[in-house]
């Protein structure tokens, strides 16, 4: 952590939250923003809008991983969450909540900054697989698209696949648009067409 986070810490005891800030202080020059009522948390936690989320709950319920799933969004920013206990069913509950970095046997601070450390890695590699999912999600939808297209060619004009697609790729290139908008406005027509 080596720049100025705004960290949120989620504890409802003031004598352990000014602990947890303070030890996180001596992580560095951080912004820490101390949220002890946890109804209501998911819009607390969008308002202030944290580069990280810390809570330290002795015994998490499912009601407050569903609430920290709503705060947290997995998408959004990572989230440590330190317990004193937890069981099997609750620690994948708040693996699917979106925790970054989930700690059984409570918070210490010289614990601190190696699982902040460990739970923005690993926000950071989950944020690059989904982008990449929905890059390969993508390429695979205008792929289908222009396969459509060059079937629809294919057809209207009595020509192979290899002539569709060329035919798709000089349109293409004479209007300096993307293959595969042309493909999909090639599809609506032929839609309205009723071809």
């Amino acid at each position: 952590m080596s720049k100025r986070l705004l960290i949120v810490v989620v504890e409802p005891d003031p004598d352990r939250a000014q602990p947890i800030a303070d030890g996180l202080r001596d992580t560095g020059d951080h912004d820490i923003r101390i949220i002890a009522e946890q109804s209501g948390l998911a819009r607390q936690v969008a308002d202030l809008r944290p580069d990280v989320v810390l809570i330290d709950i002795a015994n998490p319920s499912r009601d407050i991983l569903e609430e920290l799933a709503l705060a947290s969004g997995p998408s959004e920013r990572p989230v440590a969450m330190f317990v004193d206990r937890s069981d099997e069913g609750l620690t994948r509950a708040a693996i699917e909540a979106g925790i970054s970095a989930y700690v059984v046997d409570g918070l210490r601070p010289e614990r601190l900054k190696p699982v902040l450390d460990a739970a923005i890695a690993r926000f950071h590699i989950f944020q690059q697989m989904r982008a990449e999912l929905a890059a390969t999600r993508a390429a695979l939808e205008e792929r289908k698209i222009i396969d459509r297209a060059k079937a629809v060619l294919m057809k209207a004009r009595g020509i192979d696949e290899e002539a569709a697609y060329a035919l798709l790729r000089k349109s293409a290139m004479d209007q300096g648009k993307r293959l595969a908008d042309i493909a999909q406005q090639l599809v609506m027509a032929a839609g309205l067409l009723g071809r």
